[in-house]
């Protein structure tokens, strides 16, 4: 089953359970998947579709930090839950020792030694872990890596 059909199976399975936050999320993503097709007037593919659910994931941490500063537990809470939902359908995460030996290897790989070369192991490395792991939790450790060589 592709993830296209999964979101949409879920979907239906959440509205028959009355599970609002996950109907409601879900539905986020799908709309933003449509209207991601309806702009390039062709199918998305898996990886796109990952794409999509990391930006979506992305705008709910942003909301996140603005909720905590307005003191509102109530949409922290949603907004974390809703997160939850969403990396659900991605894969499983690299661990910081994981994503640290990959970014190594793409250091050696490029020859990179200094915080100049940031760009071309960041272009590399998200590309490798897409979807894998978040792409500011890469991008402290290629400046960690960097910085020690």
């Amino acid at each position: 089953m592709s993830l296209k059909e999964q979101l949409l199976s879920d979907m239906k399975e959440a509205m028959k359970v009355k599970d609002i936050l996950r109907k409601n999320t879900v539905q986020s993503v799908r709309g933003a998947i449509l209207q991601k097709e309806k702009d390039s007037h062709e199918d998305v593919d898996e990886e796109q579709i990952l794409d999509i659910i990391m930006q979506e994931i992305k705008k709910r941490k942003d909301a996140l930090a603005d909720f905590e500063k307005g003191n509102r537990p109530d949409l922290v809470a949603d907004a974390q839950a809703e997160i939850a939902v969403l990396q659900g359908y991605l894969p499983k995460q690299l661990s910081e020792e994981e994503l640290s030996e990959i970014i190594r290897e793409i250091i050696e790989q490029v020859g990179a030694t200094s915080m100049k070369d940031m760009g071309k192991v960041m272009g590399l490395a998200t590309a490798k872990v897409k979807g894998k792991a978040d792409n500011g939790k890469v991008s402290s450790i290629v400046k960690q890596c960097l910085m020690n060589q």
